[in-house]
C-alpha cells in the first residue's frame, strides 16, 4: 500500500483535485454549539451554529499537499451546520475558497452545500426539546416583562428577537396556537409534524482555481443525489475518476473530462499568457460597477488595508480573487483571508495590510459593525454597491481613460459599466428534467465509446460493445457490408452513437457557451489592466541595482542593499503619475516583484516575471517611440482580440480527453442509492489511485530528474539549509502572515501570532525610519551646505504618509474597544483630558515654573515650550481638518517637523495607567522592550530636518513671533522714528507690519508663508533720534518652532552709512538644539558671536580691514557662486532650495560681484566720505550718458550702445525708485536684475571701458584687467541659458 500511496502522492501535483471532502453533522456526537463563533442563546435553535465536522476525505493524506482537517471544515461551513424545517428554503449553495500555504503557495477549495434529511431520531428529539426550552425561557421573560416586549423588540436591530417577540403576543396557554405561531415564522419545531434537514457539504480541493470545472463536477453530484432516478455508475466511479484519472491539462492545452451526466472542459494558458484565472470578472465588475473596482484596485495596489462584506460567501471569494487576479505582474504580499470564519474575527485587529472577507448577517447594519481600525482601511459593501475609501491617497494614474476602456471591454459583452444592485447567486436547481434524461443516455453512449473501461450500461449498449469488442465478429461485420447485407440493429445503434458523437462537437451545451464567454472576458479585462502596468513599468529594468556577485551574498546582505534606484526611476516618468507611483514603490509587492528580477540572475525566472518581461520585450517592438521619452499620453491596450482568440481556440478544439468513468472493483451491495442521501462512500476504493497511468508515470520520471538536479546542486552550492533559510528571509521581508492558522485557535497559537504581529510592527518601524534618513542624509552629504535636503517632496511625502499609517497600525494593535477611525488621536484625546484634568487640580505649578526657568531675561526669542497637549490644541484649532484620522496625521507631522515625535510618544505612553486601560496584554504598546526600540528608531528621525507640517498645510493661519536685535553696546540702540517690517516666505508675505515704539518683539497672524526667505526692514526717519544699528531680525513660527535669522549688522538712516531706511535682509534657518530635558530649545545664538554673513560695507571701512580678500579667493568666489545656481536649475523643480540665497545671500551672486567691485578701489582720503560701489556706478552712468563733461576732448559724442542704454535705464530707475533701500540695496537690485533680464553680462565691459575707472581704481584693480572682464563676462553668460525668477519683496516698486 505504501508503493501505491507515493505513486499516486508524487503524481499528486498533476492531478486536476487532491482531495474530495463530505462536511456535516456527525451522528454520534450529535449536537455540539458552536461557541467560537460567538453564538447569541436568545436565538431560536433553528438559527443557532452548531459544529461540524470532516465526515469523510479522500484520500487520506497527500505528502505535497497535507490535508488540514480543522481549516478545511471550516472553510467548507464557516457558519457551521445550518439547520432547516420543510417550510425554508432548501436550495443547494456554492461556494470557494482557498488556503494560503506559509510558502505563499495556495490551494483552492470548492463547496458544493445542499440539505438532507435528519434521520437520527436523538439529534430530532434534542433539537425539539432546545425549541421547548427557548419557548419556555421567552414566555417566562414576556409574563415578566410584558409591556416592555414589544416596544423593546422595535428597537432591536435583530430579526430574530423581533420574531420571538412576536411569538409572545400569542396565547402562551394554547400550545397548537403556540405551533401554528412558530410555525408560520419559520422559527418553531416539532418533532412530529416538522421534517428537519441539516446542511452538508460536498468539496473538491484542488491545486489550481478551476471553478467552473469543480462547480459543474459537483452540482452533477448533487444531482444525482437528488434525483428519482440512480445514476449511470456507483458515485466512487465519479470520485475516483476525477481524483487519480483526471490529470491537470497542460500549459496552453484544453481538457475535456466526464462528470455524471455531461461533460465538462477546463483549459490551462500558455507560458506566455496571463496565468489562470477562473473566477468570473464580469461578475466582480457587476457587483461593485468599474468606478468602484478601479478605486479598490487602486487601494490594494497601493497595500491599504481590505475588508470585502457580503452576506454570500461566494461573492466575497469572487471579488477577492479578481482584484487581486488583476495585480498581475505583482502578487499581494499580506494577509489574504477571502472568508473569515466567525471564529476568526479577532484577525480583524491585525495591525498589517490585509485583504478579509467578512459574511454579514442579514439585516446587519453596517455602522453598527465595530471595526479595530479604519485610518487605513477600505471597507467594500458588495450587497449594497458600496465602497468606503480612506482618507487622502493618490489616483490610479489617466484614472478616466482607464474606466473608459474597462467599460468599453464590458460593453461588448452586454455588461453595464455602472453594475448594480443585483439578487443573490441563482440557485443551484435540484429537479430531474427530461434535458438530465437526454444528457444521461448521451453520456452512456459516450462512455461506449471508451474502450478502455468496462461500463455496463443498458441491452442495446451491451449489444454493441459485446459486437465492437469481438475481433471475428468485426471481420464478419466488414464481409457483409462488402456483400451487400446490412445488419440493421448494429447501424442503428452505431448512428445513434455517431449522432450524439457530432452533437457534442458541433451543437456546445449552454454551459460551455457560458464558459467561454466568462474566459473571453476574463482575458480581455485582465489584458486591459496589464497593458497599464506594460506601459508604466517599460523601463524598470534599467533602474534595478543587481551588485551582487552571487545569489548567497545578496541573500546575506538583503536587507542593507537597494535594489531599485527610485529617485532616477521616479525623474524619468510623466509628472501626472507621480503622485501613485512614488507611493507604489514603497509597498512590499514592489519590491518582491524586484528582488523576483534580481533572483533571476541565479534561478530560474519565476513564472509571472516571465510572462511580464515578455510582453515589455513585445511592446519595445512594436513601439515606435525612443524608449526613454516618458509619455502621460493614455495607449490602449492592442492585443485583446488575440489572447480571446488564443481561448476560443482552445476551447473549440479540446486537445485532451481524460479516462472516462468506469466500475470499480467494490463489493456488491454496499453504497446502496437513496434518494435525497448522499451514501456512505467505499473508502478501500477511493484510497488510492492507480499505479499505470501514462501521465502518472510520466510526472514520477519527471520528479526524479528534478530531485536527481537538486541533489547535485546541494553538494555543489553553498550548505542548502543555509541558503533556504536566507532566502525565506529575504523573500519574507516585510511579511508577516500570509493567512491565520485555521488548524489550531488555542490561546498560546493566538498570543504567538500577536507576537509575530509585535515582531512585523518593530520590523517595519525599523525599515520605514532607516530608510527616511537614508534618503534624507544621503544627499544632504552632497548638498551646496544651504540646509535644504535633495530628497523629492514627492518622495518625502509618500515616507512619512507610510510612516503615519504604521503608527495608525500600531495604536490599533490590541484595542480594548474601539473608539472613533483614529485609534492614535482616540489615545492623545483620553491623555489630553487627563492632562487637562491635572491642570485645573494643580493649577499647574511644575510647568509654569518650568516655561519661567526658561525665558530669557535679555532681549531675544524665548524658547518655546514644549508640550504635548499644545501641539494637540493647534491641531484642534486647524478648521481645515475635520477627522480624527486627518488630525492624527496633522499631529505626526507636526511632531516630526518640531523633532519631538519620539518625545511626545514617550510622554504619551509613559501614563501606563492609560495605557492598560486601553490596550489589551498581548498590544505592541504593552511589550516594554519592543516598545522601547521603537521610540529609539522615531528618535533617530530627529538627525534630519523635515518641513512636512509646513509644506502641506499651506493654507492654515499660524501666529508668527519677530524679535529685532540692535547691536546693543552702540548709544542709538532705540530710535523715536516708526520701525516696520514685512515677512516673506514661499507661499507668501506678511504684508507691512508697523512694529510699537521702541518695543523690539512683536507676534502676528498670518496665512502660512512657509520656509521664510527674506525680511523687509524700515522706518519712516521721523524725531530726533532716527538712527537704528541692527544686528540682526529674528522670527519664529509658534506652532512648528522652525526660526529664522536675518543678519543685517547695519544702519537704518539718513545721513549714517549707506542712507538706508529699508533694507531687504536674507534669512537663514537657525538648526535646533536639544536642551538638558531632552526637548528643543530654539534660542537666539549667543550675541557675543561675529554674525554668519559677512557684511557689505563701505569701502573705506573696508580698507580698514587687513584682511582683504586675494584676486584668486575673488575669482573662485565668483564661479563658486554661478555654479550653485546652475546646480540649482539643473535639479527637479521640487527639489530646488530658494534661489534668493544663491543671489542675495552669503556666498551669492551680489556678495562675489560686490567684491569683485571693491578690489582696488580708491579711498577718498582727503575728506574721509565713504564711497560705495553704487557712487562708482551713478559716475560712470552719468559719464556714458555725457561724454563731453568728462573732461575728455571729443568733438563728437558717439551714439550710446544698447548694452550702454539698458546699463543707464536700470540704473536711473533704480534710482527713481521710491524705496529708500540705500546705496549697498540699489547695488543688489541691479545684479538680480540684470541675472534675471540676461543682461549683466554685457554690462561689464562698458564699465570696465568708462574712463571714471581710472580715477576711481588702482593700477592693479581686478576691473581694469581686459583678461579677467572678458573671463568674468563668459562666466555670467552661462546665467542666460536659466529663467531667473525674483522674489517680489526684492524688486516691489521697481518696474523695470
Amino acid at each position: 500500500m505504501s508503493a501505491t500511496m507515493s505513486g499516486s502522492g508524487s503524481s499528486a501535483p498533476c492531478r486536476f483535485a487532491h482531495y474530495f471532502v463530505i462536511c456535516g453533522i456527525d451522528n454520534e456526537t450529535g449536537l455540539e454549539p458552536d461557541a467560537l463563533a460567538g453564538e447569541n442563546f436568545d436565538q431560536s435553535p433553528l438559527k443557532r451554529t452548531f459544529k461540524s465536522k470532516v465526515l469523510a476525505h479522500y484520500p487520506e493524506n497527500i505528502e505535497s499537499n497535507p490535508f488540514d482537517q480543522d481549516a478545511v471544515n471550516m472553510l467548507c461551513m464557516p457558519k457551521g451546520l445550518c439547520f432547516r424545517t420543510q417550510r425554508d428554503s432548501l436550495t443547494p449553495q456554492f461556494h470557494s475558497f482557498l488556503i494560503t500555504r506559509e510558502d505563499g503557495s495556495r490551494t483552492y477549495g470548492f463547496v458544493h452545500t445542499f440539505y438532507e434529511e435528519v434521520t437520527s431520531p436523538q439529534i430530532c428529539s434534542a433539537m425539539q426539546t432546545l425549541h421547548q426550552m427557548h419557548q419556555a425561557e421567552h414566555n417566562a421573560s414576556a409574563h415578566k416583562c410584558p409591556s416592555s416586549s414589544s416596544s423593546s423588540s422595535s428597537s432591536s436591530s435583530s430579526m430574530d428577537s423581533l420574531a420571538s417577540s412576536l411569538d409572545e403576543v400569542e396565547s402562551p396557554s394554547s400550545s397548537q396556537c403556540a405551533h401554528r405561531s412558530c410555525g408560520c415564522l419559520g422559527e418553531g419545531y416539532d418533532s412530529l409534524r416538522d421534517t428537519l434537514y441539516v446542511s452538508k457539504a460536498m468539496c473538491l480541493i484542488t491545486p489550481m482555481p478551476f471553478m467552473h470545472a469543480s462547480k459543474h463536477f459537483l452540482s452533477q453530484l448533487n444531482h444525482a443525489v437528488m434525483s428519482s432516478q440512480p445514476p449511470p455508475l456507483p458515485l466512487e466511479s465519479y470520485i475516483y475518476n476525477i481524483l487519480y484519472e483526471v490529470p491537470l491539462p497542460p500549459p496552453g492545452r484544453s481538457l475535456k473530462f466526464h462528470g455524471v451526466y455531461e461533460p465538462i472542459l477546463c483549459q490551462r494558458p500558455g507560458v506566455g499568457e496571463l496565468p489562470l484565472a477562473d473566477f468570473p470578472l464580469g461578475e466582480t465588475f457587476r457587483l461593485l460597477g468599474v468606478e468602484n473596482l478601479v478605486q479598490l484596485f487602486n487601494c490594494v495596489l497601493l497595500e491599504m488595508q481590505i475588508l470585502l462584506y457580503s452576506q454570500d460567501y461566494q461573492r466575497l471569494m469572487v471579488v477577492a480573487e479578481g482584484i487581486t487576479t488583476l495585480l498581475f505582474p505583482f502578487q499581494w504580499q499580506h494577509v489574504y483571508v477571502p472568508i473569515l470564519p466567525a471564529s476568526l474575527l479577532h484577525f480583524l485587529d491585525a495591525p498589517v495590510p490585509y485583504l478579509m472577507g467578512l459574511q454579514s448577517k442579514e439585516g446587519t447594519d453596517r455602522s453598527k459593525l465595530e471595526l479595530p481600525q479604519e485610518a487605513n482601511l477600505c471597507f467594500v459593501d458588495i450587497d449594497n454597491h458600496c465602497i468606503e475609501l480612506p482618507e487622502d491617497f493618490p489616483q490610479f494614474p489617466n484614472k478616466t481613460e482607464f474606466i473608459q476602456e474597462l467599460s468599453e471591454v464590458l460593453l461588448s459583452f452586454g455588461l453595464s459599466p455602472e453594475g448594480g444592485k443585483i439578487s443573490l447567486a441563482p440557485p443551484v436547481t435540484t429537479q430531474t428534467s427530461t434535458l438530465e434524461v437526454k444528457l444521461k443516455s448521451s453520456c452512456l453512449s459516450k462512455l461506449v465509446d471508451d474502450k478502455k473501461n468496462g461500463n455496463l450500461g443498458g441491452e442495446a449498449l451491451d449489444v454493441l460493445e459485446l459486437l465492437q469488442g469481438n475481433p471475428t465478429l468485426e471481420r464478419l461485420q466488414a464481409l457483409a457490408k462488402r456483400t451487400g447485407v446490412k445488419v440493421a440493429r448494429l447501424e442503428v445503434l452505431e448512428a445513434g452513437q455517431k449522432a450524439t458523437g457530432e452533437e457534442g462537437v458541433g451543437g456546445r451545451y449552454p454551459a460551455e457557451e457560458e464558459e467561454l464567454r466568462n474566459a473571453k472576458l476574463n482575458v480581455q479585462l485582465r489584458e486591459v489592466v496589464a497593458a497599464r502596468f506594460t506601459t508604466m513599468f517599460t523601463d524598470y529594468e534599467s533602474f534595478v541595482i543587481q551588485n551582487s556577485p552571487d545569489l548567497e551574498s545578496w541573500l546575506t546582505n538583503r536587507e542593507q542593499m537597494h535594489n531599485f534606484d527610485k529617485a532616477s526611476f521616479l525623474s524619468d516618468q510623466p509628472e501626472p503619475y507621480l503622485p501613485f507611483l512614488s507611493h507604489f514603490i514603497e509597498t512590499q509587492m514592489f519590491a518582491t516583484f524586484i528582488d523576483n528580477k534580481i533572483m533571476s540572475q541565479w534561478e530560474e525566472k519565476e513564472p509571472l516575471l516571465r510572462v511580464f518581461d515578455g510582453r515589455i520585450e513585445k511592446a519595445r517592438l512594436y513601439n515606435v517611440r525612443a524608449p526613454n521619452l516618458r509619455s502621460s499620453v493614455y495607449q490602449k491596450c492592442t492585443f485583446l482580440k488575440e489572447s480571446a482568440q488564443a481561448i476560443e481556440q482552445r476551447l473549440r478544439k479540446i486537445d485532451h480527453t481524460a479516462i472516462h468513468p468506469h466500475l470499480l472493483d467494490m463489493k456488491i451491495g454496499q453504497g446502496k442509492y437513496q434518494q435525497g442521501f448522499f451514501p456512505r462512500l467505499q473508502a478501500d476504493v477511493l484510497a488510492t489511485g492507480p499505479t499505470n497511468n501514462k501521465w502518472s508515470s510520466r510526472t514520477c520520471s519527471t520528479q526524479r530528474r528534478v530531485d536527481r538536479h537538486r541533489q547535485q546542486n546541494e553538494h555543489l552550492l553553498l550548505d542548502n539549509d543555509l541558503k533556504e533559510k536566507h532566502m525565506q528571509e529575504a523573500r519574507n521581508l516585510g511579511k508577516i502572515l500570509r493567512q491565520p492558522k485555521l488548524s489550531d485557535l488555542s490561546p498560546a497559537v493566538i498570543a504567538q501570532t500577536n507576537w509575530k504581529f509585535v515582531e512585523g510592527l518593530l520590523k517595519e518601524c525599523k525599515m520605514k525610519t532607516k530608510r527616511m534618513l537614508v534618503e534624507k542624509m544621503g544627499r544632504e552629504a552632497v548638498e551646496l551646505g544651504h540646509g535644504e535636503a535633495n530628497i523629492t517632496g514627492l518622495e518625502e511625502n509618500t515616507l512619512i504618509a507610510s510612516l503615519c499609517d504604521l503608527l495608525e497600525r500600531i495604536w490599533s494593535h490590541g484595542l480594548q474597544v474601539k473608539q472613533g477611525k483614529s485609534a492614535l488621536w482616540s489615545h492623545l484625546l483620553h491623555y489630553q483630558a487627563r492632562e487637562e484634568k491635572n491642570e485645573l487640580l494643580s493649577e499647574s505649578p511644575v510647568s509654569n515654573g518650568q516655561e519661567r526657568r526658561k525665558l530669557e531675561s535679555s532681549v531675544g526669542l524665548p524658547v518655546l515650550r514644549v508640550s504635548l497637549t499644545q501641539d494637540m490644541r493647534h491641531i484642534q484649532n486647524m478648521g481645515e481638518i475635520k477627522t480624527d484620522v486627518g488630525r492624527a496625521r496633522a499631529w505626526i507631522r507636526l511632531s516630526l517637523e518640531k523633532k519631538l515625535l519620539s518625545q511626545h510618544l514617550k510622554q504619551l505612553l509613559s501614563k501606563q495607567v492609560l495605557t492598560k486601560k486601553l490596550y489589551k496584554r498581548y498590544a505592541f504598546l504593552r511589550c516594554e522592550e519592543e516598545k522601547e526600540q521603537f521610540l529609539f528608531h522615531l528618535l533617530s528621525l530627529n538627525a534630519v530636518d523635515y518641513f512636512c507640517f509646513t509644506s502641506v498645510f499651506t493654507t492654515i493661519m499660524i501666529p508668527y513671533r519677530a524679535v529685532i536685535i540692535p547691536i546693543k553696546k552702540l548709544s542709538n540702540a532705540m530710535t523715536t522714528s516708526n520701525p516696520w517690517l514685512c515677512v516673506s516666505g514661499e507661499l507668501g508675505d506678511s504684508g507691512i507690519l508697523q512694529i510699537t515704539k521702541n518695543i523690539l518683539e512683536m507676534t502676528f497672524d498670518c496665512q502660512n508663508l512657509g520656509k521664510l526667505t527674506t525680511v523687509q526692514l524700515g522706518h519712516d526717519n521721523s524725531g530726533l533720534l532716527a538712527k537704528w544699528l541692527v544686528d540682526c531680525v529674528m522670527v519664529r513660527n509658534e506652532i512648528t518652532g522652525h526660526t529664522y535669522k536675518f543678519p543685517c549688522g547695519k544702519w537704518l538712516g539718513k545721513g549714517v552709512d549707506d542712507g538706508s531706511l529699508e533694507r531687504v535682509l536674507i534669512g537663514e534657518f537657525v538648526v535646533p538644539y536639544n536642551n538638558d530635558e531632552g526637548g528643543r530649545g530654539c534660542k537666539t545664538p549667543p550675541l557675543q558671536r561675529s554674525p554668519s554673513q559677512i557684511r557689505r560695507i563701505s569701502i573705506t571701512s573696508l580698507t580698514g580691514h587687513g584682511n582683504k580678500p586675494t584676486t584668486v579667493q575673488i575669482q573662485e568666489s565668483i564661479g563658486e557662486s554661478v555654479n550653485n545656481i546652475i546646480k540649482h536649475f539643473h535639479k527637479p523643480e521640487k527639489e530646488r532650495g530658494s534661489l534668493t540665497v544663491l543671489l542675495c545671500g552669503e556666498g551669492g551672486l551680489v556678495w562675489a560681484l560686490e567684491q569683485f567691485f571693491h578690489h582696488g578701489f580708491r579711498t577718498a582720503r582727503l575728506f574721509q566720505k565713504n564711497f560705495f560701489v553704487w557712487d562708482f556706478i551713478e559716475r560712470a552712468v552719468a559719464c556714458l550718458e555725457n561724454p563731453d563733461q568728462t573732461g575728455d576732448l571729443q568733438e563728437t559724442p558717439e551714439p550710446l550702445g544698447l548694452n550702454c542704454e539698458s546699463f543707464c535705464r536700470y540704473v536711473n530707475g533704480i534710482n527713481n525708485t521710491p524705496r529708500n533701500i540705500g546705496k549697498d540695496g540699489k547695488f543688489q537690485l541691479l545684479v538680480i536684475l540684470g541675472a534675471r533680464d540676461r543682461l549683466l553680462s554685457q554690462w561689464l565691459p562698458p564699465l570696465a571701458e568708462c574712463p571714471v575707472i581710472t580715477r576711481m581704481y588702482e593700477e592693479n584693480a581686478l576691473l581694469r584687467d581686459n583678461l579677467t572682464v572678458s573671463s568674468l563676462v563668459g562666466v555670467l553668460q552661462t546665467l542666460n541659458d536659466f529663467p531667473i525668477t525674483l522674489e517680489t519683496s526684492l524688486t516691489k516698486g521697481v518696474d523695470l
